[in-house]
């Protein structure tokens, strides 16, 4: 009998490709995003320079950020004329129905270049014009001369955003843009493999991050906090939860066994909101929130190294920078969307199609012929 080749469960540390694009350490709490730490692209970095690494490989200079600020704006006022095709997705009662919905009408041009540039461009238009269409308002026009992070929060709110928040969303932009070979990142490779193009690709990604077990859970993060009330009632309302069997939201990562580091980089730009004069009322309870549970889940399961992940402060951050709840996920589709594209071109290269095995389990035929008539 030939024996068995072992089955990685959820594909579980089976390596289905090589990459430039990001390096993710569990063990040592690190993310290197093509050569550069994360907290450093948070830091000092805005989503237009993260673009130009990603596509590029290398961050632009200042004087070049024009360069990528003036076709990433063009590509957002073409995402807005197709908003009139699109009335039926906009007005879904779920944003990322709605977000997959209109994305998938995008026509792709053939040019990769010019799609990856459309495709993120279009989704902050897309998740504005869905909020505002679900508050009875009409959508707002992009407006050219802004930065990508600053036109995205006008185009929530009709107003232009100040300079602090706009700083925080572009910390958010720049931390989320990759992030190994997550789920969306896999099927985004995988239809690019087929020979499909950049749209199709993008669509499927769209697809996976819908799904709850990858999308995550900031906004019931803040659902948590609101439960707990203040600081000081913390660990009774932990307590009880545990007891009852319920996970703590924002807590745990499939990959890391430290802090996530993501976690760190969104805390210290919440941090920097808050020296900056913007209110950030969060914040305080959510380091109360982190230390009691991180304490009470090292008693109950020391075996078990839970900390605090992205989704912990995504959702602090993206509340302060004044971000709807039902569009923390589309948000995150709107960085994310530069990784993506970097992973399609990149597939694209390598030319091969994804088929993994599969090992059938069920029953095998009997030695009687199927359907032989007996007389």
């Amino acid at each position: 009998m030939t024996p068995r080749a072992p089955t990685a469960s959820g594909l579980d540390d089976v390596v289905a490709a090589e990459t430039e694009l990001s390096h993710v350490d569990g063990t040592a709490g690190e993310l290197v995003i093509r050569g550069h730490r994360v907290e450093d692209l948070v830091r000092n970095a805005t989503f237009e320079d993260v673009c130009g690494l990603m596509w590029s490989g290398t961050l632009p200079e200042p004087r070049e950020r024009e360069a990528l600020r003036v076709p990433l704006a063009r590509a957002r006022q073409k995402a807005f004329e197709l908003l009139p095709g699109l009335a039926r997705a906009l007005h879904a009662s779920d944003p990322m129905e709605s977000l997959r919905a209109a994305v998938g009408q995008i026509w792709t041009t053939g040019d990769p270049g010019e799609d990856r540039l459309l495709l993120t461009g279009a989704i902050p238009v897309f998740a504005a014009a869905w909020h505002r269409a679900t508050i009875g308002l009409p959508a707002v026009a992009p407006d050219p001369s802004l930065n990508h992070a600053a036109d995205y929060l006008r185009m929530l709110s009709g107003t232009p955003p100040g300079r602090e928040r706009v700083a925080g969303l572009d910390a958010y932009l720049c931390c989320v843009v990759d992030h190994g070979m997550n789920a969306s990142t896999f099927v985004a490779r995988v239809v690019t493999s087929t020979g499909s193009d950049t749209v199709s690709a993008i669509v499927a990604a769209i697809g996976a991050l819908k799904g709850p077990l990858h999308g995550g859970a900031p906004g019931p993060v803040l659902d948590m906090l609101d439960a707990i009330g203040e600081p000081g009632a913390a660990r009774k309302w932990l307590e009880a939860e545990l007891d009852a069997g319920r996970r703590i939201m924002g807590l745990g990562h499939r990959i890391y066994r430290v802090r996530d580091p993501r976690a760190a980089a969104l805390e210290r730009a919440a941090s920097s909101l808050e020296e900056g004069g913007a209110a950030t009322p969060r914040l305080l309870m959510a380091r109360e929130v982190e230390r009691q549970a991180e304490a009470l889940l090292a008693e109950r399961h020391p075996e078990r190294n839970l900390r605090a992940n992205v989704e912990f402060y995504t959702a602090v951050l993206l509340e302060a920078v004044g971000m709807p709840r039902p569009l923390f996920t589309p948000t995150f589709a709107a960085s994310r969307v530069a990784g993506w594209c970097a992973h399609v071109e990149e597939q694209r290269r390598v030319g091969r199609l994804v088929r993994p095995a599969s090992r059938y389990i069920g029953p095998m035929p009997t030695s009687a012929p199927v359907g032989r008539r007996t007389e």
